[in-house]
């Protein structure tokens, strides 16, 4: 588990074989079941997670039982409830495991200690920071403007790998959409 970490640091940074070490000695190991819990809602975000293989669903459900997701974290990225953590607040999202999944966790303690002294481990974390407001910001003008048959095309162009590892309720989710216009975009796309 540690090696595919250590593998997506070196791909990523120039950190030191001992700067990779002593960030990966503290990780705490889990092997998630499907559909297991990895943040409730409710409780608060104690740690930095990432993905060494399976994937998350970052999701909320609402009061009359519909499920909105809002993230998929496969193998080798990050994911938190980032308000839950920085505040110490109760979370308003679950993070759920949606195939066997194996994930390291960082305390909030051990990972700022990190950004303190490793220099290159914090411009990894300001550059998926990065990555993830311009991601959203896209994501939310393309909720609000596009069509369901562009929601679906921008999906299929970003996440081609997650397609078939997915089931369509959950695309539909993830997209704002319902699990029949889902079906009918996709069945028109075969009869092209």
């Amino acid at each position: 588990m540690l090696s595919e970490f250590e593998n997506y640091l070196k791909s990523k940074t120039s950190l030191t074989d001992d700067e990779i070490h002593i960030i990966s000695s503290s990780a705490l190991r889990q092997n998630l079941n499907r559909n297991e819990l990895v943040l409730k809602a409710g409780s608060v975000c104690r740690h930095k997670v990432f993905v060494v293989k399976g994937m998350l669903r970052t999701f909320s459900t609402s009061t009359n039982g519909n499920e909105h997701i809002l993230q998929f974290s496969p193998e080798l990225t990050w994911t938190l409830d980032v308000e839950s953590y920085d505040k110490e607040i109760p979370s308003q999202v679950n993070i759920e495991a949606i195939e066997p999944t194996e994930v390291l966790l960082w305390t909030k303690k051990d990972f700022t200690r990190f950004l303190n002294e490793i220099p290159e481990f914090k411009k990894l974390s300001q550059q998926i920071i990065s990555y993830n407001i311009y991601y959203n910001r896209q994501r939310m003008l393309t909720a609000l403007s596009a069509t369901p048959e562009e929601k679906y095309e921008d999906f299929t162009k970003r996440f081609p790998s997650l397609l078939l590892r997915l089931p369509l309720r959950m695309i539909a989710s993830y997209l704002g959409i319902s699990i029949k216009t889902l079906t009918r975009i996709r069945h028109s796309q075969l009869h092209r």
